[in-house]
Formats: structure tokens, sequence, C-alpha cells
């Protein structure tokens, strides 16, 4: 089987602070192909965003300990020079960060901070590097491009930004681009907008797309497959068709069961994960989810508390739960 575009083996982040190690990432493995896109979910604190920070080489080595394998089109990233990476982030592999309000600097035009990225990949003058930034906003949408390419940050709308911050991500034509939580505080309409133009800008380019995102929604209606993510670690992976019509693992249970639908009645309560997420200092023994479970007694207590399950099978729809198929099925039923 060939090595995917991206491919992630076994990658650990861990975090020294004075309480203790935060196990942010516990061995976690996945793969993308270019012109796919990838949906990350699990609640705050799974691990969704380290690891895209991680990809990117963004962690500080002084704060920060990786392990593992990030595979870049063959390249190793991990352990890779500050220089190489510079050359990657932006050009090979860019991503859009979850605020732009705050990812964009205030004192400078939008213009300038997309031609900035564009000139230190290039090379390009001043002048090529504003006639790209005007380009790259009309491809991503924005009105009046040659006038607003001037405009600062506050001046444009939240949906604006990030049309901005996508713009700025794709002006050297990345191979794979990180999406982090890309529809965050923005109204119904504009989300469907920003998606829609991730979808057209993956199948003009074949980009690769990482998506993370608390929206199983989302993740419906735009990705190819889907990794689910508690305590840093992969506890689903699969097809959306697989992970979301059929999932095995008890917390995308629970995360299906938390979303409103259109089918149930308006007065029907909401059904939340009980319990709360981990803390990552401490992250419990055996199945990290086993806390907050409904079905320990069905696999066995015993072993819920202290084998961890792993991910399986390799490929294709797995999962890391210690029942059983047929008791899976039994529990759906």
């Amino acid at each position: 089987m060939s090595t995917p575009f991206l491919s992630v083996q076994d990658l650990t982040v861990d975090f020294h602070t004075e309480d203790g190690v935060v196990h942010a990432v516990d061995g976690l493995s996945f793969g993308v192909e270019k012109g796919t896109t990838l949906g990350v979910v699990g609640e705050s604190g799974s691990g969704k965003s380290v690891t895209a920070l991680a990809v990117l080489g963004l962690h500080s080595p002084e704060t920060a300990k990786m392990s593992g394998g990030i595979l870049l089109d063959g390249r190793e990233l991990i352990g890779a020079p500050r220089s190489v990476m510079e050359r990657i982030r932006g050009n090979k592999a860019a991503m859009i960060f979850q605020d732009p309000l705050t990812s964009l600097s205030p004192y400078h035009t939008i213009g300038r901070q997309i031609g900035e990225v564009f000139r230190r990949h290039t090379g390009a003058s001043r002048a090529a590097a504003r006639d790209r930034a005007i380009e790259m906003l009309t491809r991503v949408g924005i009105p009046q491009p040659k006038l607003r390419v001037d405009d600062y940050p506050h001046q444009f709308s939240g949906g604006m930004r990030q049309r901005a911050m996508i713009a700025m991500a794709l002006v050297c034509d990345p191979d794979l681009l990180i999406a982090d939580e890309p529809t965050t505080a923005l109204d119904v309409t504009v989300q469907a907008q920003i998606l829609d133009l991730l979808r057209d800008l993956q199948e003009q380019t074949g980009t690769a797309i990482i998506l993370i995102t608390h929206d199983l929604g989302v993740v419906a209606n735009t990705a190819h497959e889907v990794l689910v993510m508690y305590a840093g670690r992969a506890v689903e992976r699969g097809t959306v068709r697989e992970v979301l019509g059929e999932p095995h693992h008890p917390y995308t249970w629970g995360l299906l069961a938390s979303m409103p639908r259109l089918s149930t009645p308006v007065d029907a309560p909401l059904r939340p994960v009980r319990g709360t997420p981990p803390s990552l200092i401490n992250v419990p023994s055996g199945c990290p989810f086993h806390p907050r479970c409904d079905y320990p007694a069905l696999a066995g207590p015993e072993l819920c508390r202290t084998e961890r399950p792993e991910l399986s099978p390799r490929h294709g729809h797995g999962d890391a739960c210690h029942l059983t198929l047929a008791q899976k099925q039994e529990i759906v039923r």
C-alpha cells in the first residue's frame, strides 16, 4: 500500500508544565490523500489543534516534546531544521487559523499580509505581490478586491476576514491545507459559503484538506473521511458514511446523540455525553473513555479500566473499544 501524501504515524506531543506532563497527543496515526478531506472531530481538549500545529512544526521545542513520524510527500517533518519548515509553511502546507481577527495583524492591510507570504516564498516584487493579493481576494469572493486590498482587518466582516485568511493560506497554492474551525462564530449562510469555497478550491487544485471542527453536520457535507479524537487518541476512523452512518464507538454515539435533528420533537432534550473530558495530565488508565461510558459492564469493567484498546483494524473502518461487533450491533439496534 502506497504512503498517503500526509502520513502521521504514532505521533505523541507532550508539554511539560508545573503541574505535570500534559499528554496532548498520544500515539495518533492517520493519513490524508491529495484531493480528499479528512474531518477531525472531538470535544475541546481532545488534541485536534495540537495535532495540526505539530504537522506544521509550530510547537516550540523548548515547551513541547514530539515523537513519532510526520511524512509530507515523503519528507520527514519531525526534527526537520527550522529553515526547512519555514520553506514548507505557507508554501507546500498552510493553515487557516480558528479566529481570523486575532490571527491577522491589525497594523497592516489585508493586501500587505497576503502579499508578504507570496513574496517570502517566491521572491516576487511588491507590485507583483499586490497583484497576486488582488487575484486571491477575487478568487475567494471578496467584492471590489482592488479597493478592499488596502483595507485593514477591522474593516472586514467576520465572513470576509475568514475569506481573507483562506486567500492568505492559498496564495502559494499549497498541497496541504489545514482548516481549524474555519466556520466558528459565523452565521449558517456564511458557513455554507466558506465550505463551498473550500470544496471548489479543492476541486480546482487537488489540495489535501484537514478540517478540524466540532460540527458533525459540517463533516457530513464536506469530508470524505472522519477521525474521531478523544484524550489525544484516535477512537474511531473511517469514511463519512461508515463513521456517521454506522458508528462503532460509544463516544461517537454520544457525539451524534448530542446533536439536534430535524426528525426529533422540538421539545425533546438533547442527550450530551455525560461527565467531562479527562485531565490530560492524569489520563484514566485503560480505555480513557471508560469513566464516561455507559457500557463498561458489558465489555468487562476490569478490562476497560486496565487495558487500553487499540484502533482496529489498521485500515478501513476502525475503532478503539473493547466491545465486540456483535455487542455494538445489539446496543444500537
